[in-house]
């Protein structure tokens, strides 16, 4: 088996993230379970969905609580689609707050920047014509 990379998102409220990335990204998630769920990118990542308090359990207070950085973008998730503007425009009508429209980038994507509810930010991107 070839290396699949593990993309995993802690979330304060699973049910609601998860109702989010399934809207946004048009995917059925192909694991949900208490503590985790999954959805299988095209291009083989994978984005995982982990409740704060399963990470906070599993780091045993070995680094902060991630709760303490609710609202603090704490990574960005990145997704190269076919249709940037209508998977933007999905995420803003599940709550994403608009960072910066869709608009083409020096590094020759058009890209559409949110955050999530969490604080993640979020972009949907395609190679500029």
């Amino acid at each position: 088996m070839g290396t699949v990379a593990h993309f995993i998102l802690y979330v304060a409220d699973q049910a609601r993230s998860e109702a989010f990335y399934a809207t946004a990204l048009q995917l059925a998630p192909r694991l949900s379970v208490p503590g985790m769920t999954e959805f299988a990118l095209p291009g083989g990542g994978v984005l995982g969905l982990m409740p704060e308090r399963g990470i906070k359990a599993l780091l045993r207070s070995a680094l902060p609580d991630p709760a303490h950085a609710a609202g603090t973008p704490r990574c960005e998730l990145y997704l190269v689609v076919p249709d940037p503007q209508a998977s933007h425009q999905r995420a803003l009508s599940m709550g994403a707050r608009e960072l910066s429209p869709l608009m083409v980038r020096s590094w020759g994507h058009a890209a559409a920047y949110s955050l999530d509810p969490d604080g993640h930010v979020l972009a949907f991107a395609a190679p500029s014509r």
